[in-house]
């Protein structure tokens, strides 16, 4: 046996004063007795009901508080109560009080008892302390499918393949658990192969199988695969669904985002957070906007409440997928402070929280918190994609960092493999032209791999007006005008008029003036790239 009777597992009455002094996992506060704790009960089934009820509905701290009073009471916790408190132990978790309980069962001779076992085996499994588990298992004299599958998740959890194959072999009964276990633990290591070989083997798939999948092709990047498992699915549930339409939104992909939303005819709020945070983070403010006003419609409520205070007036936790949409639009309106308070409370910061954070800090000229977000990402093993570079490059640009930018622009492309945008060029051009190199912004514009628009362009001529340089302005103004529409082509030209008029060649900014009077265009002095600095 592992715990024996002179084990150096604490006696009863060491457990019974350990188990009253537990510690809170978060800011050392003490386990307080709620309403429903506080009251005692009496005969020990009213006692057990009330602990198994409160585990069951996720109140774990109620449970375990529960547990402790029925320690002063006359009755002796049977296995129905031991079981569910060490099943709070297991979610709070709390590994001093599960060890002392653990301590009870053999005190209450419960050692043989299949459901207590199974809870140990649980509760250590999801503490990470498979030695243990895998004794506790060894040691049961009986054992049921639950049993089989938590040591199963056990091994998943902490990374151990090969024992989790080898416990899923040795199962007497697999049931949709034990096939799910595998399908998700490979699809979760990358093993998408071995993953879909347990998929296919799996001889009565449900909804979490087919989830599985699409889960773990997602992980690996192939949309289109998670895609085609996606549409041949009997059955779908909300994870489907929200899977989905965030994985389109990582990849860019808005309009198919939006093509499954608008699919789904019984939008819940899991749904209607990821289309919103799809907009946000794709740089999309004004449509996520107006998204989750369609949102607050359809529960018959005002239009423009702001997003957390309506969040919280009716009890709605913000989750990781909305919070990150809302970092990403109070960082785009400049109230960074904010931002970085829902950043910082994000459960797990993933690449396009990230990504949200440094474009703020860009756009609003704080370079230096860019840097260090960007190093902090790095350093947790996330690869930048491109808004992530468009943010660090924007900031450099505020600040008038040249050779800090251009050495971020060529990281881009030669470290992280990064293909560059016409906008990532536009904001390059931009640095390098207010800055006064000039040939060295054209002879980028030349070097560019994809088409330069009126961005480029744009940047390129208003950095010529600022230096007055007619030759490279007046090649820019006529890219400008070729791309643009004849009404929208003003701007650039009383741009170029005023170039000719800061070197003194009046009749030609005069000429240019009084062409755009005749065609009657109105007087834009900007392009889409013109409010850099």
């Amino acid at each position: 046996m592992i715990f024996s009777r002179r084990s150096n597992l604490p006696s009863i009455k060491e457990t019974a004063h350990r188990v009253n002094q537990l510690a809170l996992p978060h800011g050392g506060e003490r386990y307080r007795s709620t309403p429903a704790a506080a009251q005692s009960y009496p005969d020990a089934f009213s006692w057990v009901s009330a602990i198994r009820s409160s585990s069951q509905n996720g109140r774990f701290k109620d449970a375990l508080c529960l547990y402790t009073r029925m320690q002063g009471s006359p009755f002796v916790p049977t296995t129905f109560a031991i079981s569910a408190a060490l099943k709070a132990c297991a979610r709070i978790p709390a590994k001093v009080s599960g060890t002392a309980i653990h301590a009870q069962v053999h005190k209450f001779g419960h050692e043989r008892d299949v459901y207590v076992q199974t809870a140990l085996v649980d509760l250590y499994s999801k503490l990470g302390d498979m030695g243990i588990a895998r004794k506790v298992f060894d040691e049961m004299p009986a054992r049921n499918v639950v049993s089989w599958n938590s040591i199963l998740f056990g091994f998943w959890r902490a990374g151990d393949l090969l024992a989790a194959r080898r416990v899923f072999d040795e199962i007497p009964v697999k049931d949709a658990i034990s096939w799910n276990s595998m399908i998700a633990g490979y699809a979760k290591a990358g093993d998408m192969p071995q993953a879909e070989s347990f998929f296919r083997q799996m001889p009565h798939k449900n909804v979490a199988s087919w989830n599985g999948m699409i889960s773990g092709y997602i992980l690996k990047g192939n949309v289109a695969a998670a895609r085609k498992m996606f549409d041949e699915m009997p059955e779908r549930s909300n994870v489907s669904w929200i899977e989905m339409i965030s994985a389109y939104a990582k990849c860019g992909a808005v309009h198919s985002s939006r093509e499954l939303f608008d699919q789904r005819e019984d939008k819940d709020l899991g749904s209607w957070n990821a289309m919103i945070a799809c907009y946000a983070q794709n740089s999309w403010p004004k449509e996520a906007i107006l998204l989750f006003g369609e949102m607050l419609e359809t529960g018959d409520l005002k239009y423009g409440l702001e997003v957390e205070s309506y969040m919280s007036r009716i009890g709605i936790e913000l989750d990781d997928h909305l919070r990150t949409a809302l970092v990403d639009l109070h960082a785009k309106c400049g109230s960074m402070d904010k931002a970085y308070k829902l950043f910082n409370s994000l459960s797990r910061r993933d690449l396009v929280s990230y990504s949200a954070m440094i474009m703020g800090c860009g756009i609003n000229g704080r370079v230096s918190d860019a840097i260090h977000l960007f190093d902090k990402m790095v350093n947790e093993k996330m690869s930048p994609n491109a808004i992530t570079f468009t943010g660090l490059l924007t900031a450099y640009n505020h600040a008038g960092m040249v050779d800090e930018g251009y050495q971020c622009f060529s990281s881009m492309m030669n470290v992280y493999r990064v293909p560059p945008s016409a906008d990532h060029y536009a904001i390059v051009v931009d640095l390098l032209g207010r800055t006064g190199r000039l040939e060295e912004a054209m002879s980028l514009i030349t070097s560019m791999t994809v088409k330069p628009h009126t961005g480029v362009w744009g940047a390129l001529l208003l950095s010529c007006k600022i230096h007055g340089n007619v030759e490279l302005g007046e090649i820019a103004a006529k890219h400008c005008i070729e791309l643009e529409t004849e009404s929208e082509s003003s701007g650039y030209i009383i741009l170029l008029a005023n170039i000719y008029a800061s070197v003194g060649r009046w009749d030609d900014a005069k000429r240019l003036r009084r062409e755009v009077e005749e065609k009657s265009l109105a007087k834009t002095p900007g392009c889409s790239w013109l409010g850099l600095g």
